[in-house]
């Protein structure tokens, strides 16, 4: 079955300019085409649709990823009232003990909020562990070549400090390449920067929607 993902904005990358009203038909994991909603819409009149407010993009690449799942504990929601709710690092991670006591559950759960960022990819170096492989890609994301080293802090927004959205995009929307978009509620790419890569409302990651927020 085709649907299509349409936006009040779409941003297809690869240097073409921004589509508005623009949209993405997804046949399986694989776009089919883009452009203007309503040629699609004309060409594909027994899709279903999905409408997104804001902007439309190809998924973002977090190249911090393996720091951050290394480096950071995600705390189970069951633990807020004693964890509270945002990732520990330094100190506060030292002393939940033993890795094997808590490693599975937050990477799990860091995957997890990657995907809330918009992420379908994520840079992993040669040497990054077969388990936390195979774990990056049950979530659904696929893994790129590895990012610059850096010895900034690991940022989980993959648009942080980005100066285009292209910048954070793991590719530029391709027909018959894999259907990994996300959508965040911004009005234009200005805001959508500004405003970062919490603003999104939906992943597609091989044409699965794998996060939705509203």
């Amino acid at each position: 079955m085709l649907t299509i993902h349409a936006a009040a904005l779409l941003l297809p990358g690869g240097g073409r300019a921004p589509v508005p009203g623009g949209a993405v038909a997804v046949r399986d994991a694989a776009v089919a085409a883009f452009g203007p909603y309503e040629e699609l819409a004309a060409a594909h009149p027994g899709a279903r649709v999905r409408r997104w407010p804001g902007v439309l993009t190809p998924g973002l690449v977090q190249r911090d990823a393996v720091r951050l799942l290394e480096e950071w504990y995600f705390p189970d929601p069951r633990e807020a009232d004693a964890l509270g709710t945002e990732p520990l690092t330094g100190a506060a991670l030292d002393a939940l003990g033993p890795e094997e006591t808590w490693r599975a559950g937050s990477v799990r759960r860091g995957l997890h909020r990657m995907l809330r960022h918009g992420t379908t990819a994520v840079a992993a170096a040669p040497g990054t562990s077969a388990a936390l492989l195979t774990a990056i890609r049950r979530s659904g994301l696929t893994v790129a070549g590895p990012a610059a080293a850096t010895a900034d802090a690991p940022r989980l927004d993959p648009l942080a400090g980005a100066g285009a959205v292209a910048d954070a995009t793991a590719a530029p929307l391709a027909a018959g390449g894999r259907a990994d978009l996300a959508a965040f509620d911004a009005p234009d790419e200005a805001a959508l920067l500004a405003a970062g890569a919490a603003s999104c409302v939906a992943t597609i990651a091989g044409g699965r929607l794998v996060y939705r927020g509203r």
